[in-house]
């Protein structure tokens, strides 16, 4: 297979590479706060620029600067990856717990003119959430910043898949400067991947955050636990 091929085959590898388990832990945690479309999308977006950022850092470093990454260091890296979800999956499982929905029956009587009062039974829902933010400075503001923890946390996953990466853009590419050029429609597909992966979690997230708040809570916790476990498996689990 020829470099052109190759460079071609890069965007659909790069797509590919979104999907796989640790990356999809990490962003439905980080885009699980949000209910909108565009807020998910922005989240999935951020981690493929801090994901690609840190794949052409490091790969420049091994191809020009003649860098090597140990089999001991990719491990750690992985490892890192594992702590990353779990303290993503607890952050989850906090805001759970601040956003508790408890829901309160009364009953009092029906105000009429004339004619006997019937009592009326009402049932409110109360969130324990600390946060007063109106909507224009919260969440339609928020919607238009690039959220930057997901930068740093697809940075992280980038410097965890950057060894195997450069290894195998190295050996089909003809010069360091080719393995870049692969790297960077590589990461282009990983961007694009992200984005519709984060949207499709978007959409039953705010949905059901509108209008159905045991499914939503339930939905986020799914996301903690995913997190949670893969974390541990990455991090306990590597090296036995």
């Amino acid at each position: 297979m020829g470099p052109s091929t190759f460079l071609a085959f890069g965007l659909l590898l790069g797509m590919q590479h979104a999907t796989e388990a640790d990356h999809l832990a990490a962003v439905a945690s980080l885009a699980s706060r949000e209910r909108s479309l565009r807020a998910g999308v922005f989240h999935g977006i951020a981690w493929g620029i801090g994901h690609t950022l840190m794949l052409l850092i490091v790969a420049g470093a091994l191809g020009f600067l003649g860098w090597v990454i140990s089999p001991l260091m990719a491990g750690n890296m992985e490892r890192v990856v594992g702590a990353m979800l779990i303290l993503l999956g607890i952050g989850v499982v906090r805001r759970l717990w601040r956003e508790r929905v408890h829901f309160h029956v009364h009953t009092h009587a029906d105000v009429k003119v004339s004619g006997p009062r019937s009592p009326i039974t009402h049932v409110h829902a109360h969130s324990h959430s600390h946060d007063r933010r109106p909507h224009q400075a919260g969440e339609h503001a928020h919607s238009h910043r690039l959220p930057w923890r997901s930068v740093v946390v697809g940075m992280v996953h980038g410097l965890a898949g950057s060894a195997a990466l450069a290894l195998l853009a190295s050996q089909s590419m003809p010069s360091p400067a080719w393995m870049l050029v692969y790297i960077s429609i590589f990461g282009l597909g990983s961007i694009l991947g992200m984005a519709l992966l984060s949207g499709v979690l978007a959409i039953p997230l705010g949905l059901t955050a509108r209008h159905f708040t045991g499914a939503y809570r339930i939905l986020n916790g799914s996301v903690a636990l995913f997190s949670l476990a893969l974390g541990v498996r990455l991090l306990f689990a590597l090296g036995g």
